[in-house]
């Protein structure tokens, strides 16, 4: 089965479950119901809810479309502002059964991540910060360094050639012309990095260097299964290929970090009773549909201004402790202290669940 039809495939599902149907605009009563043939007495069917009155002008498919987005949009100006300020109370109330009023945590979950990768896709945020373009304070602190990394190469060649016997020096001489190398390479001053290639990749580039280093035998690939080697190289030949892939299993396969840490917030509650893995799993949503709009909004806003950036950092550094404890104490009305220490706890078992989440989708977007 091919990996990505079936991410696609189960996110689909998930998100069309997820997302209530629209309810529509009813008419009148018109005796039994087109759907399950009850009779109804008045504008919606008390047997399975559709409105009495079906319209089919092209008109009223504009009027409920329209209608369903207004809908969702109340909810979402209901959810969005306790998401970020009272996530607690958010959990509780949908666990406890007040929901309509509040968009359903798994299809926002769904909702975000889409947005979130859809937003990254314009900004660049899914693109690794590898030769980027130097500042002019940045190049002039890589040509000093280079500059030194020459004097030293001298003294290292010097020192290797007058005791062409010793290994030692041998090898630091060229770990050394690596070093030089690779400022050239920065810089763009290596020939190789600025004459055009064949295989179409930016001379220079860090997928350049990859490509070469494969086709080289300098980056070999031995993980001891053949099938997987091969497939693994293939992927290595073209770089910007495998971060696709990677990008597009990350998207598809978002859903796994529910069932990935929902456990980890069980362990939390181990000893409680009144608390069940759905409770959980609202716990769970909720927290990620926040992380996943923090990350989208500083994306946005981060090529605006440095600062921001800088924000963003301190907001993830300080705020989503803040957040997370919020949300333990007022979803499973702790204490201080009890939210305080799961707190810590839940922010070790989110690395290790986003760890996990990470090597799946780098695992599932490279052997599929």
């Amino acid at each position: 089965m091919d990996i990505d039809a079936a991410g696609g495939a189960a996110t689909a599902g998930i998100l069309a479950g997820a997302v209530e149907r629209p309810t529509g605009h009813a008419g009148d009563a018109e005796g039994n119901c087109t759907d399950c043939g009850r009779t109804v007495e008045g504008r919606f069917c008390a047997n399975c809810g559709q409105p009495t009155h079906v319209h089919r002008s092209l008109l009223h498919l504009g009027e409920e479309m329209l209608h369903g987005v207004l809908h969702f949009d109340a909810r979402i100006w209901r959810t969005l502002p306790l998401l970020a300020i009272n996530p607690g109370r958010l959990t509780r109330e949908w666990v406890q059964g007040r929901r309509t009023r509040y968009v359903s945590p798994l299809a926002m979950f769904l909702f975000t991540v889409f947005l979130m990768f859809f937003v990254f896709s314009f900004t660049g945020g899914l693109e690794p910060d590898v030769n980027t373009t130097l500042s002019p304070a940045e190049r002039t602190a890589l040509t000093q360094d280079l500059q030194a990394a020459r004097t030293k190469l001298d003294v290292d060649r010097k020192a290797s050639a007058d005791r062409p016997g010793s290994n030692a020096l041998k090898l630091t001489a060229q770990a050394q012309e690596t070093i030089v190398d690779q400022l050239e390479r920065r810089l763009g001053l290596a020939p190789e990095a600025t004459a055009a290639r064949t295989d179409g990749l930016a001379p220079g580039s860090w997928q350049a260097q990859i490509h070469d280093a494969v086709v080289s035998g300098d980056l070999k690939i031995n993980t001891g299964d053949k099938g997987l080697d091969k497939t693994l190289t293939k992927k290595a030949l073209n770089p910007d290929l495998a971060l696709y892939k990677v990008q597009q299993t990350a998207y598809k396969f978002s859903f796994l970090l529910i069932p990935i840490s929902i456990p980890f917030v069980a362990l939390l509650f181990l000893w409680r009773r009144g608390f069940t893995l759905y409770d959980h799993g609202v716990f769970v949503l909720y927290s990620l549909t926040a992380m996943s709009i923090l990350m989208m909004v500083f994306s946005l806003l981060g090529p605006l201004w440095n600062g921001f950036v800088a924000l963003g950092l301190l907001t993830f550094t300080f705020g989503v402790p803040v957040h997370m404890f919020a949300q333990l104490k007022g979803a499973y009305s702790l204490s201080w202290f009890s939210a305080a220490w799961r707190t810590l706890f839940l922010l070790l078992f989110a690395s290790i669940a986003f760890a996990l989440f990470i090597l799946a989708i780098i695992t599932l977007g490279l052997t599929g």
